[in-house]
C-alpha cells in the first residue's frame, strides 16, 4: 500500500507538474493584471460587506469556511517538512506559489459563484459545478466529484487528526487513542448541525486562533529583531542557489515550497470554490476577491509565522536527498509539529508544547469540517436529490472513520495519502479552470465596469453572453423581487 502511494506520488509530484502549477498561476496573474495587487484594498473592503440568507452565508462566513479548511496542520507541520527537505529557500517558494496562487484562487472561486445552484434551499457549487455547466462535459464533473468525495471524507482527514493526536501526546501525554474518540464525538456534534453550524463555528475559531498565531510569532520576530536581515537573507539565498550550503537542494527547495505550498493554501486545488459558491452576493467577482485574499492570510501570514519563529531561532534540521544532514540543531526530532514547538520553547521554556497542541487542534479540527462541507457537496452534486439523506449519513461516518483511523495510524502513511488526494484534485481542477478560464475573466471586466461608474455590481450573465448561468438567470431575480 505505501509503495503504491508513494509511486503515485512520484507521478502526481513530479518535476512537470510542479512548475505546471506555478505556471498557470502565473498565466492568469497576467489574463488579470495581476488583481492580487490591483485589488488588494477591495478584497479586504469586501471581507465584511454582505448578509447572510436562508440560502447562504455571508462573505465572511465563506472567507472563515474557506480559510478553516486552507488553515490547517499544512501551516505548523507543513512548513517544517517543507525546511526540512527543501531548505530555507521553500519558504520563499511557498511565498510565491500564494503570490500567483491569488489569481487561481480567484479564477476557480468566481467561476464557483457564477455557476452556483440553488438545490435543497442552500447554495450549491464548485469545481463539479461549473466543470459541467461551462464545458457541457457532465461525466468530466462526475469524475472531480467522485475524485473530490475520496480525498476529503477518506484521504485528507487523517492528515490533520495525525498532527492533532501528535501534538496533544506530545503535550499532554494523551493516548491517540482518546484523542481520536474526542475528535469524532466534537466533529459528529457540528457535521450533523449543516453548513450554518460549520460557518458559525468556523467565523469565531478560525480568526481568534490565526490572530493568536501570528501575535506569538510577532513578539519572537520583535524580540530578535536584528537578526530580520540575515533571517531574509537565508530565504532568498537558499531559494536561488546563493547560499552554498543549501545549493545542492535548490531543486528540492522549489518542489518542497510548491507541493506544500498548495497543500496549505489550496490555491487551484478545487476546495475552496465549495465555500466561496455558499455565499450570498450580488456579483460573482465579489467572492472570488474575497478567496483570492484567503490565500495570503493563509500563506503569508499564518505560514509565515511558522517558518519565522523556526528559522529565528534556528530549530530546525535540513537533510540532503541521501539522507545526510545539511543542518542538524535538533536531534532526534522529525520534521513536523515539534521544530515549532522547539522554537517557542526556546522563547517560553516549557510553553511551546501546549501552544502547539491547542493550535494544531483548532486548525485541523476546523479543516476536518471543511472537508466533510466539500465532501457533503460533491454527495449532492452525485445524488441530486435522489437518496440524498442516506448518501450524507453515510458520508458522515466515513469521514468519522477516516478521523479516527488517521489518529491512531503513522504520519508518514496520512500525509502520503493527504498528498495523493490533493495531487488528484489539483490536476483534475487545473485543467477544468485553464478551459473555463474566459467566463472568470469576463465577469472581472464588468464588476470592473460598474466600479467606475460608481454603482454597487450585479452581475447579469446574458447580458455578458455567458450560459447556463441558471442560478443568476432565474433564481436571483426570483430572490431579487422576493427582497424587494
Amino acid at each position: 500500500m505505501e509503495q503504491f502511494v508513494a509511486s503515485l506520488n512520484n507521478v502526481l509530484w513530479s518535476t512537470p507538474v510542479i512548475y505546471s502549477c506555478l505556471a498557470i498561476g502565473l498565466l492568469f496573474s497576467i489574463l488579470t493584471r495581476f488583481l492580487q495587487v490591483r485589488h488588494l484594498k477591495e478584497m479586504v473592503k469586501l471581507m465584511f460587506q454582505g448578509k447572510s440568507s436562508k440560502a447562504g452565508v455571508s462573505s465572511f462566513q465563506a472567507l472563515a469556511l474557506a480559510l478553516s479548511g486552507r488553515v490547517g496542520t499544512g501551516n505548523i507541520a507543513g512548513v517544517a517538512t517543507a525546511i526540512t527537505f527543501g531548505g530555507p529557500g521553500a519558504v520563499f517558494w511557498m511565498w510565491a506559489v500564494a503570490f500567483i496562487g491569488a489569481s487561481s484562487a480567484f479564477v476557480e472561486s468566481t467561476l464557483a459563484q457564477i455557476y452556483k445552484v440553488k438545490q435543497d434551499g442552500q447554495y450549491r457549487g464548485g469545481p463539479a459545478y461549473y466543470i459541467e455547466k461551462g464545458t457541457g462535459m457532465k461525466w468530466y464533473g462526475v469524475i472531480f466529484a467522485i475524485a473530490a468525495l475520496v480525498a476529503m471524507s477518506i484521504l485528507m482527514p487523517g492528515v490533520q487528526s495525525n498532527s492533532i493526536a501528535a501534538g496533544l501526546e506530545n503535550a499532554f501525554n494523551v493516548s491517540p487513542t482518546v484523542t481520536a474518540i474526542g475528535l469524532i464525538i466534537l466533529l459528529a456534534g457540528i457535521i450533523f448541525g449543516g453548513v450554518k453550524r460549520i460557518a458559525g463555528v468556523a467565523q469565531i475559531i478560525v480568526p481568534f486562533m490565526a490572530l493568536a498565531y501570528i501575535a506569538l510569532s510577532l513578539v519572537i520576530i520583535a524580540i530578535n529583531i536584528t537578526e530580520l536581515p540575515a533571517v531574509f537573507a537565508l530565504i532568498f539565498k537558499s531559494a536561488f542557489a546563493l547560499e552554498s550550503a543549501f545549493g545542492g537542494i535548490v531543486g528540492l527547495a522549489v518542489s518542497w515550497g510548491v507541493k506544500r505550498g498548495i497543500y496549505s493554501n489550496e490555491a487551484g486545488q478545487g476546495t475552496g470554490p465549495h465555500a466561496a459558491a455558499a455565499a450570498e452576493v450580488s456579483h460573482p467577482v465579489k467572492q472570488g476577491l474575497v478567496q483570492a485574499f484567503s490565500v495570503y492570510i493563509d500563506t503569508l501570514l499564518v505560514c509565515s509565522a511558522t517558518a519565522f519563529m523556526i528559522l529565528f531561532t534556528g530549530m530546525y534540521n535540513t537533510q540532503s536527498p541521501d539522507g545526510a544532514f545539511i543542518v542538524s540543531n535538533l536531534e532526534g526530532v522529525e520534521a513536523g509539529p515539534g521544530y515549532t514547538q522547539a522554537a517557542i520553547d526556546s522563547f517560553i521554556p516549557g510553553f511551546g508544547a501546549g501552544f502547539v497542541a491547542i493550535a494544531l487542534f483548532f486548525f485541523a479540527f476546523t479543516t476536518i469540517m471543511a472537508y466533510y462541507y466539500i465532501a457533503e457537496t460533491n454527495i449532492a452534486y452525485l445524488t441530486r436529490g435522489k437518496n440524498g439523506k442516506w448518501a450524507m449519513f453515510v458520508l458522515k461516518l466515513v469521514l468519522l472513520g477516516a478521523t479516527f483511523y488517521g489518529a491512531v495510524k503513522t504520519a508518514d502513511i496520512a500525509w502520503a495519502l493527504g498528498d495523493a488526494g490533493l495531487g488528484i484534485m489539483v490536476w483534475l481542477n487545473l485543467i477544468a479552470i485553464l478551459i473555463l478560464a474566459k467566463p472568470a475573466l469576463v465577469a472581472l471586466k464588468d464588476y470592473e465596469a460598474q466600479k467606475k461608474q460608481g454603482l454597487d455590481p450585479v452581475f447579469d450573465p446574458v447580458k455578458l453572453g455567458i450560459k447556463n448561468a441558471d442560478y443568476w438567470e432565474i433564481e436571483y431575480k426570483k430572490d431579487e423581487n422576493q427582497v424587494s
